[in-house]
């Protein structure tokens, strides 16, 4: 049959549409929440928590979901309460004592039960996330959040592989798909210490990643390195903080650590006062004093806590080119200026987005 236009159009139109399209008055900002820890953790999507070992990601996600599953508050930020899944692939022995040390620190003697959940095994996520799914369904756990901890202990592969990578990545969606949630995966580093270890497509599959890192007072820094729809850069300090709980058969200590906050603001005085040169400080004051004089809070959408002022970053250029931290009568002025951005932005002094920027 020779399919001539008219033919073609009168079959189209026998044909029922399996897709809508809506017009452009019609797309309109939604109010519904987003998010499962806001400014941290999307309510669905893949996040990826990195780092490299024994830099307390494991402790930190640990603690930050058991949150999710309270429906506790997280360092001032929103929480959407869920049931939470963790899958400990790597050393889940010693999962029990941090849930005691959480217990004894955390929670009152008498508490409500809480819908978090542990699976301790090793497994090969790609053949066996149908049977992960099919525990989860077993409990009724319905869970908001589903971990996985971590990457390398749970692939029958390469991370360096792209094809390994794919179908790891299919069998995190498959789990994420079937409970409509957040799928949390934490990863190492590679060895330069710059980005998760292995193929480039997990990051590119991710709905946020956050880097987590020890600094030189050992404490656990957790930052916000992108989200897909809410702001970069914010910060999350802490420290591991050794409890004991109990004794073993011989009468030794049992001991495990808990995650504890550090004051944000002491640690960047900190940070500001051992590692920046003059022309960075004054580049950060000449930042804070535009954000006071001229600054505009940010979007909603982005997700920024509270009390954030931003500048564009033309207006700190021009500032800084003011005040003579950048001599306008240099080789390439934009060159300097760029540079201290990086190294402020590397000290996690400052957060950007866009064509905007703001002191942290």
């Amino acid at each position: 049959m020779i399919r001539t236009p008219e033919l073609v159009e009168a079959l189209a139109g026998q044909i029922e549409p399996r897709f809508k399209l809506r017009r452009f008055d019609q797309l309109k900002v939604g109010t519904e929440r987003t998010y499962l820890v806001k400014g941290l953790i999307p309510r669905t999507g893949l996040v990826i928590i990195w780092g490299p070992p024994k830099c307390g990601k494991s402790f930190w996600t640990f603690d930050l979901v058991l949150h999710v599953a309270l429906g506790r508050e997280y360092r001032r930020r929103r929480v959407q309460q869920g049931p939470v899944v963790y899958c400990a692939f790597e050393g889940g022995g010693g999962y029990s004592a941090r849930a005691e040390a959480f217990r004894q620190r955390n929670l009152p003697d008498e508490h409500e039960p809480f819908d978090f959940f542990l699976l301790d095994a090793q497994i090969d996520l790609v053949k066996d996330q149908p049977n992960i799914v099919a525990a989860i369904r077993a409990e009724n756990a319905a869970p908001a959040c589903v971990v996985l901890d971590t990457l390398n202990r749970s692939l029958n592969g390469s991370e360096s592989n792209d094809k390994d990578m794919a179908q790891y990545i299919r069998a995190a969606d498959a789990i994420r798909q079937a409970f409509d949630c957040v799928v949390i995966i934490v990863h190492h580093c590679g060895v330069e210490g710059t980005r998760p270890r292995g193929h480039t497509s997990l990051t590119g599959a991710g709905d946020a990643q956050l880097a987590v890192s020890r600094d030189a007072d050992e404490n656990v820094i957790v930052k916000v390195e992108w989200m897909k729809d809410g702001a970069e850069g914010d910060v999350i300090a802490s420290r591991l903080e050794p409890v004991e709980i109990g004794t073993d058969a011989d009468g030794d200590a049992i001991s495990s650590c808990v995650i504890v906050p550090v004051d944000s603001a002491a640690l960047a005085t900190r940070i500001v006062s051992r590692r920046l040169s003059d022309r960075q400080r004054l580049a950060l004051d000449a930042l804070s004093e535009a954000a006071l004089a001229s600054g505009q809070s940010p979007p909603i959408e982005w997700q920024l806590p509270a009390g954030i002022q931003m500048v564009r970053v033309n207006h700190w250029r021009d500032e800084l080119i003011r005040k003579g931290v950048i001599d306008r009568t240099a080789a390439n002025p934009r060159a300097e200026f760029k540079r201290l951005r990086q190294a402020l932005a590397a000290r996690r002094l400052i957060g950007d987005r866009d064509d905007f920027i703001w002191p942290v």
